[in-house]
């Protein structure tokens, strides 16, 4: 059986401008449905553990990008909540991506609701829990909210 060990933040803490309340890592019942959903929909291209496929910087034969990982190595924490809800029910197409990119990134929409999306959005956030991480994450959505 696979166990998974969400590391929470600070109850107390406000959460970080660009975030949204429907992705709040802080929320057990919401990251235990997200972990399910996760399992089902996502760890297979991005890990069980949310460590994304090997040398995922690396382009494919085909082209595309491996999936990357969406713990604290890979780079999922440098977006905005919106652009991650957007992402997973859209799939990687504009304005979150180039015109014309090629993914294997499927669009969710069709298969999850909104919230389940939200939920497992709060599951792998509920895996960001270094300082460094949330401080460069809480500033760089104060700076997205500037603009």
């Amino acid at each position: 059986m696979m166990t998974f060990a969400p590391a929470l933040y600070g109850c107390s803490e406000s959460a970080p401008g660009g975030d949204d309340a429907r992705a709040d890592p802080r929320d057990a019942v919401k990251i235990a449905q997200g972990a399910r959903i996760y399992v089902q929909n996502c760890a297979a291209c991005h890990g069980a553990q949310l460590e994304g496929q090997p040398e995922w910087r690396r382009r494919l034969p085909n082209g595309r990008m491996p999936a990357p990982p969406h713990d604290e190595s890979g780079h999922t924490w440098h977006h905005a909540d919106r652009v991650l809800f957007a992402i997973t029910k859209n799939g990687m197409v504009a304005p979150n991506a180039p015109k014309d990119y090629q993914s294997d990134m499927p669009a969710f929409g069709g298969k999850l609701t909104d919230d389940e999306i939200w939920a497992a959005l709060a599951y792998i956030k509920s895996y960001w829990k270094s300082r460094e991480v949330l401080s460069a994450r809480k500033e760089m959505m104060r700076n997205l909210e500037k603009q």
